[in-house]
């Protein structure tokens, strides 16, 4: 027996769940185990209700159990950035999950706007808990000033005092941290992933060449890492020229591992060369903890109620769920069921060519996992 929580989230977020969570049960049932669903309501409607994004004894209740299932969360209704940092992320880094899975797969019948694209296949693992989306910056006015910053996580707290002097009329900063802890952690995961899946190349993506201190630490890192690992190839790409190659050559990378915030761009990249965002899965992973799963699109608000998105992305996602809690016959399944549905083409929403609703989409999945099963 596994028992889940469900955070169906905002706009199309309970619907694509609801999908998710059907064809998961296809799979139980073909591999013989159980589910049991937990859902939790935070979100926009509840945070409009109550002021409350998510408290802290749900944080608690939620650290017993080994993955998280999300739908997404943004709503226009609510002040961008209120949901994503005081859930999103505030869940992210209270169960320091620092590892984001990306895989990026071209499947069979899958539009990819690439001419010739060949075998797209690689997964890029980002770290998900520092860079610049460590949340600490501020703004200054003219003359002298002082300002405090403090980062607190489980693996460490920094302080920053500040001393600012401008004669600008007004500045703002963002401040950028990578740490030896961090960087190594996500670097090993990386290429103990390659080890593991028979990967022969680890590409590291940064910007050395001109954010030199941060991303040389980056780099320096990397290449202390790799000593370890002498049957694995490593190499480094800028991110602007990984963007570019991305796109001319994708079936040379294997697994990319990078900082925060160019895995943020560059992973949506990764999505359009698969596909589109709606076949795009992701984790957000602790190794040792609580780990959470959902599609990196946004809720769509606009779609919201009318059975039309694609809910592959977040089927995908439920099966890296699976394979994190080690199902992984069911896991394996449910991709197989996937990428049949796309090849056959004709049980597909609209943004595939296809004018099938979510859940005939979801039904048609479930379906092949007990055909195939």
């Amino acid at each position: 027996m596994h028992e889940i929580p469900v955070l169906p989230g905002d706009g199309i977020g309970p619907e694509i769940i609801d999908e998710g969570k059907k064809v998961i049960e296809a799979a139980a049932d073909v591999h013989n185990f159980n589910i049991k669903w937990k859902e939790y309501p935070y979100g926009a409607d509840h945070y409009l209700e109550t002021g409350e994004t998510i408290p802290e004894h749900a944080l608690k209740e939620l650290s017993k159990y080994d993955a998280i299932y999300l739908g997404g969360l943004g709503d226009p209704r609510v002040e961008p950035g209120v949901l994503e940092k005081g859930i999103l992320l505030k869940l992210r880094f209270y169960f320091d999950q620092y590892v984001n899975l990306r895989p990026i797969k071209l499947l069979p019948g899958a539009d990819c706007p690439l001419k010739n694209p060949g075998d797209i296949d690689f997964v890029v693992l980002r770290e998900n808990t520092e860079d610049f989306y460590v949340g600490v910056g501020g703004r200054a006015e003219k003359g002298k000033s002082q300002k405090t910053l403090e980062i607190e996580r489980e693996l460490y707290n920094l302080k920053f005092d500040l001393d600012i002097e401008s004669d600008s009329e007004e500045i703002a900063y963002q401040l950028g941290v990578i740490t030896q802890e961090g960087a190594e952690r996500i670097i090993e995961y990386a290429f103990d992933y390659a080890e593991k899946t028979n990967r022969e190349r680890v590409t590291g993506v940064d910007k050395a060449n001109v954010l030199s201190d941060i991303y040389g630490f980056w780099r320096e890192i990397l290449e202390e890492t790799s000593s370890k690992y002498p049957d694995i190839e490593h190499e480094y790409n800028y991110v602007d020229a990984a963007t570019m190659w991305f796109v001319k050559n994708p079936e040379w990378y294997q697994v990319v591992v990078t900082p925060n915030m160019f895995g943020d761009i560059i992973t949506d990249l990764g999505a359009m060369i698969q596909g589109g965002l709606g076949l795009a899965p992701g984790g957000n992973i602790n190794p040792n903890g609580t780990s959470m799963f959902e599609p990196i699109h946004g809720t769509a608000p606009k779609h919201a109620g009318k059975n039309k998105v694609n809910p592959i992305a977040t089927i995908w996602s439920g099966a890296l769920m699976l394979r994190h809690i080690n199902e992984d016959k069911a896991a394996d399944t449910i991709i197989k069921a996937i990428s049949e549905t796309v090849e056959n083409g004709k049980t597909l929403t609209y943004d595939m060519g296809g004018n099938a609703g979510t859940d005939e989409v979801g039904t048609e999945i479930a379906r092949r996992i007990h055909e195939n099963g």
